[in-house]
């Protein structure tokens, strides 16, 4: 009974330690991930990211043949479903430079993102960059998880704005 006493204080402290030592953590992870798109301007860039019909031109997961794409009638919102994941695209704001929306995945954490459109004109070349702000609970599992976010989604982003300069500067895209 007494090593039962010992070894359930020890997992307890053990716990309460990792728990404080996450709020260490901070609760909100940012990514950036860019790219330069040759030959051509802002407008044509707008016109691919704006309307989300448009991503499955030159987004990866979008042009999977498993997903399946619907409009939400009342909120404006674009749903996919990708791989028995409901993934939910929420239009927030644009303008002529940048669109901000809200990622929902069933199962994980809603991830705010902004798309920001950078002109190159000595370079006739358009930096695309994007942003995304995900915001994690107070869990440590949660906290810990985050310091790998980058790793684990930037590639994602990264797969996605080569798709969007493959589309731009081919064939399909001029």
């Amino acid at each position: 009974m007494r090593l039962i006493k010992s070894l359930l204080v020890v997992i307890i402290g053990l716990f309460l330690m990792i728990t404080l030592f996450s709020l260490l953590i901070p609760s909100n992870v940012r990514i950036s991930r860019a790219v330069v798109i040759n030959n051509t301007n802002t407008t044509a860039i707008f016109q691919q990211i704006v309307p989300f019909e448009n991503w499955k031109n030159w987004h990866p997961i979008f042009t999977a043949d498993s997903a399946t794409f619907n409009r939400g009638s009342k909120d404006g919102s674009f749903h996919i479903l990708h791989r028995q994941q409901d993934i939910v695209l929420a239009l927030k704001d644009s303008d002529s430079s940048s669109i901000h929306f809200l990622l929902k995945v069933s199962g994980a954490n809603d991830v705010q993102n902004e798309l920001v459109i950078h002109s190159l004109p000595a370079q006739e070349a358009v930096q695309l960059e994007w942003r995304t702000i995900t915001h994690l609970k107070w869990y440590p599992w949660e906290k810990f998880y985050g310091i790998f976010l980058d790793q684990l989604t930037g590639a994602s982003y990264e797969g996605a704005l080569n798709g969007l300069k493959n589309f731009i500067e081919g064939p399909k895209g001029k």
